[in-house]
């Protein structure tokens, strides 16, 4: 549990905890609320696969992005807040579950979004978290006094303003949408920076590292349950286990090496300023999104080499290799380049995404050589980092 607590009680004064907090980790409620974001990620994935097989992957694209933003921007939201204020009293556990309730709203809605344009369900389960989130922000406000009460004022403002922008969703017509989501995107991740300009909430560097990597291990574990089971269907409905071996042990190479290049140090060590863990927190949309977009990827691979998407052999390709390459240089710029130790150890992630990208135009082998592309660049790190261990001990790869 996060709380200093030993009970839990119906009601405490929501007040900042310490950034120095010691064993501060991520508490079961946490864990509950990523599981039940991931639910969103997944129907978010399935509707790209089957825009990407039916040949519209700019149209899926574009709804993957912006629904996909609805969920991270709620996610990321809660995390800091909770890193900085969770009291674990019952209604902060309550008004945690009606956030849960508004994603799975939200996932509900994902299927008509795709593929109607219809985005009611979707912005009504965006309202329900957004507005749950602001009365907590409230509750800091009527515990705080001076500039914490005034940042805490700003957020609720700032989030209940977006929500307003978002309206437009359901009233402009589809050609303005994109143009629409893009401004207010803009506006709500200026919220935070807005709100604590004079006051930086408390959050917890090692709290919010590990949550973050909590959630890179769920949605990478959804990626690979997407594949499994896009490739037992495969061969049960289609005896082709001979075109999609291959697809099946690239993919996984390619997860097992997205796992290790996230997670080959502690991040949690840069984290001291708010001006580095805005970018840090903010750059993860890309790492997320385009490690879900694996999982989609493999499906829309899958679905190709048995004949059941209608796409060519070069565009299933590049549905693994680009979310892939996307996600090895979001990671690399964002921690992974600050432990690097030379030219050797900084080129070595930039140049196997290029490579990968490469591999796209491999045919029937595309993504099994993206595979072991990946897998061949956490064996040259960590050869690196052996080589260099004596005189840069904190290299990685």
């Amino acid at each position: 549990m996060t709380s200093s607590h030993d009970s839990i009680e119906p009601l405490r004064r929501l007040t900042a905890r310490g950034r120095g907090e010691a064993h501060r980790v991520a508490s079961p409620l946490e864990l509950f609320f990523d599981l039940c974001f991931v639910v969103a990620i997944a129907q978010a994935g399935v509707q790209l696969v089957h825009a990407v097989a039916e040949s519209h992957a700019g149209e899926g694209v574009l709804n993957y992005t912006m629904v996909f933003f609805a969920i991270w921007w709620a996610w990321m939201n809660f995390t800091w807040f909770a890193s900085a204020y969770d009291n674990d009293d019952v209604l902060y556990r309550i008004v945690t579950l009606v956030q849960v309730a508004g994603v799975l709203v939200l996932a509900a809605g994902v299927s008509r979004a795709f593929e109607d344009h219809d985005y009611v369900a979707v912005w009504l389960g965006y309202v329900i978290m957004r507005c749950a989130l602001s009365s907590q922000w409230l509750r800091v406000a009527s515990s705080a006094e001076g500039a914490e009460r005034t940042m805490a004022l700003r957020y609720v403002g700032g989030v209940l303003l977006c929500q307003v922008g978002w309206l437009g969703l359901l009233l402009l017509p589809e050609s303005g949408r994109p143009w629409l989501f893009l401004a207010v995107a803009l506006l709500e991740m200026s919220v935070p920076l807005f709100a604590e300009r004079d006051h930086p909430t408390s959050w917890h560097p090692h709290h919010i590292a590990e949550r973050y990597g909590l959630f890179t291990i769920i949605v990478l574990g959804e990626t690979i349950a997407a594949a499994t089971i896009a490739v037992k269907s495969g061969i049960d409905e289609f005896d082709a286990l001979d075109e999609l071996l291959p697809i099946a042990v690239g993919g996984l190479l390619i997860v097992f090496a997205a796992w290790w290049i996230y997670f080959v140090v502690p991040i949690h060590s840069r984290l001291r300023s708010s001006r580095q863990a805005f970018l840090w927190g903010y750059g993860h949309y890309v790492v997320f999104a385009s490690a879900a977009a694996i999982g989609a990827g493999l499906e829309v691979a899958v679905e190709q080499a048995v004949g059941e998407a209608h796409l060519s052999t070069l565009a299933a390709s590049a549905a693994v290799t680009l979310p892939t390459a996307l996600y090895l240089l979001a990671v690399w710029a964002l921690h992974a380049r600050h432990f690097k130790v030379g030219l050797a150890q900084q080129l070595v992630l930039p140049v196997t995404a290029l490579l990968v990208i490469c591999c796209t135009f491999m045919g029937d082998w595309s993504v099994f050589t993206a595979g072991l592309v990946t897998a061949l660049s956490v064996v040259t790190g960590v050869t690196l980092t052996a080589r260099t261990a004596a005189r840069a001990p904190g290299a990685a790869v």
